[in-house]
């Protein structure tokens, strides 16, 4: 099921994201790129499966294979692209990643608490990106993907 860019954007708080719509038009090649690359993460399960499931070797090369994909869509942006801030943050946060991985011990889960701390920083630096760019390029996102989004703090 998607969670549409429209409930995203309720939940959103304090940021400034223009809202798709009538009084703006994104361009279709950035709208069209960020699509897609919403269509890869949404297969990518190092970003929201629950951590007590997940292999770390699994996640180490999902992150990779992340980076890699988010770095090839830098070069292929024009340089004053509005994409590139955000693609910047998400590949930075990958590179943090590994380079905690670099330095710790894998074992077969993530039980230690600085992994676990890791990859949640990580899901979050993705989760606020990826909330702004469905808001601002109106496109709507599985609920697995939306999962990691920052969330509505009001009492329902």
């Amino acid at each position: 099921m998607k969670v549409s860019y429209k409930k995203i954007a309720n939940s959103l708080r304090g940021f400034s994201t223009p809202l798709f719509g009538v009084s703006w038009e994104p361009p279709t090649s950035d709208r069209e790129i960020v699509r897609k690359l919403i269509l890869y993460l949404e297969d990518r399960r190092a970003l929201f499966y629950p951590y007590d499931m997940e292999n770390p070797h699994y996640v180490v090369e999902s992150i990779l294979e992340i980076r890699k994909h988010i770095n090839k869509e830098i070069q292929n942006l024009d340089e004053d692209s509005e994409l590139i801030p955000h693609f910047r943050a998400m590949r930075a946060a990958c590179r943090k990643f590994l380079d905690f991985f670099d330095k710790a011990k894998l074992g077969r889960r993530f039980y230690y608490p600085d992994s676990l701390m890791t990859l949640g920083e990580l899901r979050g630096v993705f989760g606020i990106h990826i909330a702004q760019l469905c808001v601002k390029y109106g496109i709507d996102v599985n609920e697995e993907l939306a999962s990691i989004m920052p969330v509505d703090d009001k009492v329902k």
